[in-house]
């Protein structure tokens, strides 16, 4: 099946030890993960959304981290991975043929960032928020709008760190993530950080704590009234733990 629109539709973690990886989401997050595999799920009734995957190679050896890889779902991979390229996006490797015939492309967008276009069809399930941390979120915008269709929403000026931009999978939807210049500071890095809903943040942080991972700072309040706490896993992937906001 073809996506209807290019979204996040998977989230694998490339990872130096999958199986500990795998505790400790299950643990920290509440991540619903079936014995003996690698894919898991935000609740046992729900569609799988992402894997446990061992860090390639290829990309350890040019100094890459544990992280968080999210695919977007894309009508013609091929197709996609020639205009992003044209856009500035560097392939990191050929189109790679998945379980059970996926079609993947891991790439790095023009300010750096790592994502894959994936032929898999798009989300029935999403996760909390998505955040492009960049240099220049203005850039950002414009080429994911570009590239995938996406319609920018809110703006908040957030003084000496830069905007804040939100944004939609399509014109017409709510908005699922932002853009921001926090890579402009020199303790982050250009990446996609993926948002994990919790009911209760403090005691999240508590089991992310007690299961070797680490917060980045303290928690800190969105825009729509959310809180948020950047985290790395006990292998340095980066994530964030999204407490909604009281209705």
């Amino acid at each position: 099946m073809s996506p209807a629109m290019p979204m996040f539709c998977w989230y694998e973690l490339r990872t130096t030890d999958p199986v500990a990886a795998r505790a400790f989401y299950v643990d920290a997050v509440g991540l619903v993960v079936a014995a003996g595999d690698a894919c898991w799920r935000l609740r046992a009734d729900g569609p799988e959304l992402g894997e446990f995957a061992t860090l390639p190679a290829q990309a350890a050896a040019r100094g890459a981290p544990a992280h968080w890889l999210g695919h977007i779902a894309v009508a013609d991979v091929p197709a996609a991975v020639q205009r992003f390229v044209a856009l500035g996006a560097s392939p990191l490797g050929p189109v790679q043929t998945r379980p059970p015939g996926h079609l993947v492309a891991p790439l790095r967008d023009p300010l750096g960032s790592v994502l894959a276009v994936t032929s898999r069809p798009e989300a029935t399930a999403t996760l909390a928020w998505c955040d492009l941390h960049s240099r220049d979120s203005a850039q950002a915008a414009a080429l994911y709008g570009s590239m995938f269709g996406w319609a920018s929403r809110q703006s908040h000026d957030l003084g000496p760190l830069g905007t804040y931009r939100e944004f939609a999978w399509h014109p017409d939807g709510p908005a699922v993530g932002g853009m921001s210049d926090a890579a402009r500071r020199p303790e982050i890095h250009t990446h996609w950080l993926f948002h994990f809903a919790v009911a209760d943040l403090d005691a999240a942080l508590e089991r992310v704590r007690s299961g070797d991972g680490r917060a980045a700072g303290e928690p800190m309040r969105a825009p729509d009234g959310a809180r948020v706490a950047a985290c790395e896993d006990p292998q340095g992937a980066a994530f964030a733990l999204h407490e909604p906001a009281p209705r």
